[in-house]
């Protein structure tokens, strides 16, 4: 399945909120300091499963480089999507089949899935956590073989930095 070949329906950003979620977004967006995080909690207690809350949290949280409370907003909205898409809840189990099941115009779902675990192994990246984030790509780059969602760059760039670093620890003892 071309990852790239669907007709672009049901974005998670088309879909509205109540009106006061969408007004406490767009008042964090509109100061986005730390005072943007109480408007953007608020709207996560009363839509605690909207992709667009838990897209501005991890945003936020991202930018004010709190990479562990963005993982845990972009977690959240992998489980979201998880249960949109009828994947297994792990993503380890999950396979090309339960891919395939996706009705074609669900794919952009199965996109912002794959979209939404790649975020998760770029911020266990980050965190250097990793053996996970390697497991992350590694999974993303079996299920998706065009490279269509772009995580075979960053297993290339994990292993390379891996390597460096390992040369670097042979070079300081001597070896």
């Amino acid at each position: 399945m071309d990852l790239l070949d669907f007709e672009a329906k049901d974005l998670y950003f088309d879909r509205p909120d109540a009106p006061e979620v969408e007004g406490l977004i767009k008042k964090a967006a509109e100061n986005y300091s730390s005072e943007a995080e109480l408007p953007l909690l608020r709207a996560y207690f009363l839509a605690p499963e909207s992709l667009n809350v838990l897209v501005a949290l991890n945003r936020f949280y991202y930018y004010q480089h709190r990479l562990e409370d963005a993982l845990n907003a972009t977690g959240k909205a992998l489980d979201v999507v998880r249960l949109m898409t009828g994947f297994p809840e792990d993503w380890r189990d999950l396979r090309q089949s339960h891919i395939d099941a996706v009705p074609p115009d669900s794919l952009t779902r199965v996109r912002l899935y794959l979209f939404t675990l790649k975020a998760i192994g770029f911020l266990n990246m980050r965190l250097h956590r990793l053996d996970l984030s390697q497991a992350v790509f590694e999974k993303l780059v079996e299920l998706d073989r065009m490279d269509r969602i772009g995580a075979k760059g960053l297993l290339e760039l994990l292993q390379q930095c891996r390597a460096e670093v390992v040369g670097a620890n042979s070079f300081a003892l001597g070896d």
